[in-house]
């Protein structure tokens, strides 16, 4: 090959922005170079945990490679849960050979027209987050160079799911820190309105009596306090200061 194929992964990657929507397309990105830089490779698909908390095949070149892999999630084993948590690279150079370990994964690799296999764990740092799984239709199609670019590709994807992880915490935190400081604002409002009708209550007592219309409503406090501002009347037509 005329470039590197994790350099053209890497590049790749730049070109996209981490958004929910983007993340499938660049791991699909990364599956197609890693098609295109191992020869014998025919299918690439990769196993990550679902959101019930089973493991699934996220990204696929083609469906063969969802179904040949729900046979190893049925059984409970298989290569690319081998490569996911053991951390290392599964070769299979040819299927049969693997019927004893792998009944239910060969039989559906035959079905398929696949002979050989190739799954590589997905790891970043200490944590093996998933699998990339390769498929070829002809025995021994895979070799030691091919594992060395394999898992370089396996680990750009890694990255890119490590790195997205990261940015939805640090958003989800930065939405809740805007959200706390909204409700605040809203709060501060209404203790305001409830001081300025009366003007002997402490800030301390007008906070008492939101929280308090809040308890007895089963209302959240922000929407106490909102209901206030906006001069809203409450359920029963009864002003909170009046309550």
């Amino acid at each position: 090959m005329s470039k590197d194929p994790l350099a053209v992964a890497l590049s790749t990657l730049a070109q996209f922005q981490i958004t929910r929507s983007t993340v499938g397309e660049a791991l699909h990105q990364i599956a197609e170079i890693t098609l295109d830089a191992i020869p014998a490779a025919e299918i690439a698909g990769m196993t990550m945990l679902a959101d019930d908390g089973q493991p699934t095949t996220a990204v696929f070149t083609d469906h063969d490679s969802p179904e040949i892999d729900a046979a190893q999630y049925r059984e409970g084993k298989g290569p690319c849960l081998d490569a996911w948590r053991e951390k290392r690279v599964v070769r299979v150079d040819h299927v049969d050979d693997a019927t004893s370990e792998y009944a239910a994964f060969v039989d559906a690799c035959r079905d398929h027209g696949v002979v050989s296999t190739l799954s590589l764990p997905m790891v970043v740092g200490a944590a093996s987050i998933g699998a990339m799984n390769l498929y070829a239709r002809v025995p021994y199609g895979f070799h030691d160079e091919d594992e060395a670019v394999g898992l370089d590709l396996a680990s750009a994807a890694a990255a890119v799911l490590e790195n997205v992880s990261a940015y939805w915490t640090a958003f989800d935190l930065s939405t809740n820190l805007t959200e706390a400081m909204k409700t605040r604002a809203v709060i501060e409002q209404a203790k305001g309105i409830l001081m300025a009708r009366s003007p002997d209550m402490t800030p301390d007592e007008a906070f008492d009596m939101l929280r308090s219309a809040s308890q007895r409503e089963n209302v959240k406090l922000r929407d106490i306090a909102l209901r206030l501002v906006e001069r809203r009347p409450p359920p029963g037509d009864e002003e909170v200061a009046q309550q």
